[in-house]
């Protein structure tokens, strides 16, 4: 098992569950202005690595560790697998705490920089760019 929580022996109706309850909170109004915080944080970043397993570590961070530096939190006392004061800290969902570290996480082996592209990308995905057409006015 990872710090995000996730194993292999969810699967059925908790799966679902799970699953519709990480869309919700990706969905959402919290979710949606967390996520673009993200995008901001990760962007700032002078050098453009992620570290997994830990939110900073030698002066390099995880993906809510970059959010984490942003707002000026003392991570050094958070556990990473305590997810409930994971979410807590970061004002989020429990579920959307889990799958930002499960994302951050995923593939051992992968490089601090293909591991910062992946996470980018995979918060771009997932923000909700609405274009408002301009209304048309019949004249």
């Amino acid at each position: 098992m990872s710090r995000s929580g996730y194993s292999d022996d969810c699967d059925g109706w908790a799966l679902i569950r799970w699953r519709g309850a990480v869309a919700s909170a990706i969905r959402g109004k919290h979710g949606q202005a967390f996520l673009r915080e993200m995008l901001a944080a990760l962007d700032a970043m002078p050098e453009k690595r992620l570290i997994a397993g830990e939110f900073e570590q030698g002066g390099e961070v995880c993906a809510l560790g970059a959010v984490g530096r942003a707002r000026q939190f003392d991570m050094s006392n958070i556990d990473p697998e305590d997810h409930d004061t994971v979410a807590a800290k970061f004002g989020l969902p429990h579920a959307l705490a889990c799958e930002i570290m499960f994302i951050n996480d995923a593939w051992h082996g992968k490089s601090p920089e293909l591991r910062f592209a992946d996470v980018r990308e995979w918060v771009k995905q997932c923000l909700n760019e609405t274009v408002v057409e301009p209304k048309h006015n019949p004249a």
